[in-house]
């Protein structure tokens, strides 16, 4: 198994598709590294000599992954909530912060059902 920024990326599926295991890393990033460092997309991991895998490693030691981009990303949040900008607020409310219906959907973010306790009229 190979590894790369601090990850075990799988053996024997296409280098195009491990590399996307790597958090920061999407299909045209990991397209973009392999033809930076000419080698084939079709390539699985295992396939691959390590002069290659060092120009990946080289290649990818430019990016900002894992760690730094997850508290980055967590930063980000914080600095939205701290402004109290309406993105902040839904971010602390756990709302959907992008605009979506929230009558129906939304389950995800609002989490599991309240139910409220509703007395049925007596005759």
């Amino acid at each position: 198994m190979a590894r790369l920024a601090g990850v075990d990326i799988p053996r024997d599926k296409r280098i195009e598709i491990s590399l996307t295991y790597i958090y920061g890393i999407g299909r045209s990033t990991a397209r973009r590294v392999l033809s930076e460092c000419k080698i084939n997309f079709d390539k699985r991991t295992h396939q691959l000599t390590d002069e290659e895998l060092a120009a990946i490693r080289s290649n990818l030691s430019e990016l900002k992954l894992e760690g730094p981009l997850r508290s980055e990303m967590q930063l980000n949040i914080k600095r939205l909530m701290d402004v109290g900008c309406y993105r902040g607020l839904r971010h602390r409310k756990g709302l959907p912060v992008r605009g979506q219906n929230t009558k129906n959907n939304a389950r995800t973010r609002k989490g599991k059902k309240k139910n409220l306790m509703v007395k049925k009229k007596t005759k």
